[in-house]
């Protein structure tokens, strides 16, 4: 079981997440959205396409652009669609 912990709240929790690249992708049924926030933030990677992101929220702190995720990925990368993953501090452990 992954978990994605920021701040002393899990944000997500999942036995279904799928490895890419080092970063654990959470499947969207498995994060708690009241901590996330929708961010005008856009990147893109070559295979995987444009990214999207989320700022999360924890006890009145704002983690900027901290989770990202592809809703229209290339085929390549279709196995991450909608799927959630995390860095700037969002600690992700596996049991």
């Amino acid at each position: 079981m992954a978990k994605a912990v920021w701040n002393g709240a899990v944000l997500a929790e999942s036995d279904r997440c799928e490895i890419v690249e080092g970063n654990y992708y959470f499947p969207p049924d498995a994060i708690k959205s009241e901590y996330f926030q929708p961010s005008s933030t856009h990147t893109h990677c070559p295979w995987k396409g444009e990214a999207s992101y989320y700022t999360v929220q924890v006890d009145g702190q704002q983690n900027k652009d901290a989770a990202w995720y592809y809703s229209d990925p290339k085929p390549k990368a279709a196995n991450i669609k909608g799927y959630i993953a995390f860095w700037r501090g969002v600690k992700v452990t596996e049991d």
